[in-house]
Order: structure tokens, then sequence, then C-alpha cells
């Protein structure tokens, strides 16, 4: 295609923009709706991905050893472990560990263990942790079937549920935002499909001398991208400085050890790059779906 081509295609799809008037208007406020509903669920979705990304590498496998294990009996066993595929650490914890992290957890009320530090019943353990989450489960019933070992604990129901309830999650969101971004593709293509009907006289004079379907289209393809594009800007504007004030203000107080704000930078930089993205795609898509089905030449 020519330059000289090109602008023109481009000339006529932002006059098309102009020409609509308050359908461009009304087109524009209701993509930037969509596309703020789908930021939003985007950052949620974005920042509860995390969150589940945290707590599920939290989930460690506790490997109490025999109290019967001599010393060597202990290093095999840590090597064992090593050697299962999927395990990314393996950290031994004495039973002075376990004592010591059990008066911890337990506050005030942990005091009464300190009477054990001379007489130490607790076992030592070995601490593993899965590449991938999902090997979890698969991991510890390897290890169960080891020699020296006594228990394996990594609290298989509350680990499957919360497995379960972070895909759920997962695909809930990607659900709704994929739901509002066909929303937003069927109000640019209905703009589009008006600009069409209403100009079809004018199509057919194009398409009588000679004008191609490539040609006629383009202006139509350049509409729907900027459409795309100008209901992306007030979105970018909004979440992006929400998002900064949310964190600024209550990061702190959200935050915990698993819970925490994705931050700021590069965070809505990434939002704002696929909000714009989002849109410029609903943009075209809209457009070539107009296109395709009422443009009668």
């Amino acid at each position: 295609m020519k330059f000289r081509t090109f602008r023109r295609h481009l000339r006529e799809g932002s006059k098309n923009i102009i020409r609509n008037g308050w359908m461009t208007i009304a087109s524009v406020g209701a993509v930037t709706t969509t596309l703020i509903l789908v930021g939003v669920f985007l950052a949620l979705v974005m920042n509860l991905n995390e969150m589940a990304n945290n707590i599920e590498n939290d989930v460690e496998i506790k490997t109490l050893i025999d109290l019967t294990a001599e010393e060597e009996d202990i290093l095999a066993l840590g090597e064992q472990i090593e050697q299962i595929d999927g395990v990314e650490s393996t950290a031994f914890s004495s039973n002075n560990d376990e004592l010591q992290g059990l008066i911890d957890s337990m506050g005030e009320e942990g005091e009464a263990w300190q009477l054990y530090e001379q007489d130490n019943p607790l076992s030592h353990a070995y601490i593993v942790r899965a590449e991938f989450p999902e090997d979890t489960e698969r991991i510890a019933t390897e290890i169960a079937s080891f020699n020296h070992v006594q228990e394996v604990n990594f609290g298989q129901d509350v680990v499957d549920k919360l497995f379960q309830f972070n895909n759920y999650a997962r695909i809930i969101g990607l659900v709704l935002v994929i739901a509002l971004v066909f929303t937003a593709i069927f109000l640019i293509s209905n703009t589009i499909k008006i600009t069409i009907m209403a100009r079809s006289t004018e199509i057919g004079i194009q398409k009588l001398v000679g004008a191609t379907n490539g040609f006629i289209r383009w202006p139509f393809f350049i509409e729907g991208l900027l459409l795309g594009i100008l209901g992306s800007i007030i979105p970018i504007t909004v979440i992006a400085g929400g998002y900064y004030y949310l964190e600024t203000n209550f990061g702190h107080q959200i935050s915990l050890s698993f819970v925490e704000l994705l931050p700021f930078n590069p965070f809505a930089w990434q939002l704002s790059i696929m909000i714009l993205g989002i849109g410029t795609v609903i943009g075209i898509w809209g457009s070539v779906m107009s296109v395709r089905k009422f443009l009668k030449v």
C-alpha cells in the first residue's frame, strides 16, 4: 500500500469519527466504561494470582524423622529426599529448632514448653519445598515410603482446597474479563455498522468506479482502531491513578504475610499496556466483524 493511499485511509477513518458525532461519543463512552471494568478485574485477577502464587509457594512438606534414627541415617534420608524429582529445596530442622519454633508460635502459652528444653521430646525434621506446588502431594507420598520417616505433614486437605480455590478464582476472573471484552467489541461493531449503513450510497458509488473491497474497508478498520485507542485513555488514567492512591495510602494496611499489593511500578505500566492492547484489539475486531457482516457492495 502506498503511503499516499494509507494517508487517505487514515484521513477518512478520522473523519468518520467526527461525522458520527454523538454515536462516536456514546461508543467511546461505552468502551471506556467497559475497559474500566476490564482494567479493575485485571488488577484484581493479577493481584489474586500473585497472592495465590505466594500461598502456593509457602506450602511446605514437614518430614518428621524417627526418634531411633542415627546421625548417618538422618543424612542418608536427606540425600534421598534431595534426589526426588521436583524437590526444590531441603532444609534440616533439629528438634531444638522445632521446640523453639513451637514456643515462638504459641506466644505466652509457649513458655510452658520451655520446661522440655533439657529433655526435648520432639523429632528432628526435614522441611521440603516442591519446585512446582502441584507436585507437593506426590513428593510427600514418596517421602513417606522411605526408612526412618516417622510422619509426613503438608496439610493435604487444606492444600487441595487451596489449589482448587485458586484455580476457580483464576478461571472466573478470566471469564469475566473475556465477557466484558466481547461486550465492548459488540458496541464498536454496532457503531461502525451504523456508519456503513448511513454511507451505503457513497460506498456503492466507490464500488462502481472500481474501488476494491479492501480500499473501502480500510477507513472503517482505522475508525475502529481509533475508537479502541480513544476508549483506552480514560481507563488507563483512572485505574493507574486509583491504584497508586490505594497502594500509597492503604498498601501497608492490606499487606499481610501472603497478601500484598503488587508494586505500582512496573505493575501500572504492565496493566496500562494490557488495557491499551485490549482496546486496540477490540477496535480492530469490532471493525472487521462489522465490515464482514454489513458491508454489502
